[in-house]
């Protein structure tokens, strides 16, 4: 199986679960309280705009959680490719006690991949997390790298990501986002990912 076949293999999967997620929640929800509607009301939303965003927004935690996932996932397998040893893998904390260990989505050689959908928090305590994170990757003697394929929106998180880019550079990692992302996945393993994406989003649409 190509790696081409192997990715639309894993679409299809994370795509019938979406699906089946969805249709199930939809059926959750017809039959939940709706007393909440009220307050909508009173806020100047009527009873069916407020149906429609409890349901896209039901609709949207499932999509963002499923899109991450699959992305990870497919990055993984471009580097399983290229790279068989590659693999997820834990390391102790060696500087606290929570979290016990931190997890590497993938650790391809000596370098400690961290592969990132998009990141859109706005959360000040994530850098703490995160310089924490990659200290303890670099003293176990990896390089820690971040692999971001969509860059945050809002300016809070932009300042967030900044921030982490810094962190990376000075500690002697790599920070990649956007057009770097899927350029350094296709250095590193040959795998043009962004292409088959497309291909695969064409296909489904009938392009």
């Amino acid at each position: 199986m190509t790696i081409k076949e192997k990715i639309k293999e894993l679409a299809k999967k994370y795509s019938d679960n979406l699906k089946a997620k969805i249709d199930n929640r939809m059926e959750e929800m017809k039959e939940d309280d709706k007393s909440h509607y009220l307050i909508y009301q009173v806020l100047g939303i009527s009873d069916e705009e407020g149906r429609l965003i409890d349901l896209y927004q039901n609709k949207g935690r499932f999509l963002y959680k499923y899109a991450g996932s699959f992305l990870e996932e497919a990055t993984k397998l471009c580097f399983l490719e290229t790279f068989p040893d590659s693999a997820t893998t834990k390391i102790p904390n060696t500087l606290g006690i929570r979290p016990k260990t931190f997890e590497i989505d993938c650790l391809e050689g000596n370098n400690a991949i961290e592969i990132k959908w998009r990141d859109a928090t706005t959360d000040g305590d994530h850098i703490t997390k995160e310089h924490t994170r990659i200290k303890v990757i670099k003293d176990a003697g990896y390089k820690p790298i971040r692999v971001m394929f969509y860059y945050p929106n809002r300016a809070g998180a932009i300042r967030i990501q900044n921030t982490l880019e810094t962190l990376y550079n000075g500690i002697g990692g790599e920070y990649y986002y956007g057009d770097s992302a899927w350029e350094y996945v296709k250095d590193r393993t040959k795998v043009d990912l962004k292409q088959i994406l497309e291909d695969i989003a064409k296909e489904n649409f009938g392009e």
